[in-house]
């Protein structure tokens, strides 16, 4: 990492995790594409249901404070070592060829595809290959399948896409675009 010109070493395998509030923008501003572009996902976490709301008002009773990561009542499972390791088994799941050419079928598509006036680059086929590999392995295989690719394409691709400004205001999502792209490209069998 470079920060005023001074370069500083980073273990690995290092992680950025970011949080993006679209209520508050005061003295935020959005990231450029080519920035976004190097995120791998974007999860969109919507507001907790009631029962959910209510718990967290439970914990926090109990003693939760959301800047004091002791009191989150989660335990490590994985050291830098299990995550590297993890991350060295997934790219070992394979894709045949028909699936690779489903996976950069799918990105081309958003290049074309009528509501969106920026797809996604080849940084983004990478980036579904590697989330895809990832969901054979938590499902315990050692290929990928086009579900994974279905399953993964929203939060790889729905930062790496704009939605025509016409479909935005008639409220058409990044998503629901992606959703009408992935109906568009056949899948494999």
């Amino acid at each position: 990492m470079t920060v005023d010109g001074e370069t500083h070493p980073l273990p690995a395998p290092f992680t950025v995790f970011a949080t993006q509030n679209p209520v508050e923008f005061e003295g935020t501003y959005p990231l450029p594409e080519a920035e976004l572009d190097r995120f791998l996902v974007k999860v969109i976490i919507n507001y907790p249901d009631a029962a959910t709301e209510q718990g967290i008002l439970a914990r926090v009773l109990g003693g939760f404070e959301s800047d004091d990561p002791r009191t989150y009542g989660v335990e490590r499972c994985l050291d830098r070592a299990g995550l590297a390791d993890l991350q060295r088994v997934s790219r070992g799941i394979t894709a045949t060829p028909a699936v690779q050419g489903y996976i950069a079928g799918v990105v081309r598509a958003t290049r074309a595809a009528a509501g969106i006036t920026m797809g996604a680059s080849p940084r983004a086929t990478v980036a579904l290959l590697k989330a895809s590999q990832a969901a054979a392995l938590f499902d315990g295989r050692s290929y990928i399948t086009p579900d994974d690719v279905k399953a993964a394409a929203p939060a790889v691709l729905r930062h790496r896409i704009i939605v025509a400004p016409e479909l935005d205001l008639e409220g058409v999502t990044a998503d629901k675009a992606l959703e009408t792209v992935l109906e568009g490209v056949e899948a494999p069998r």
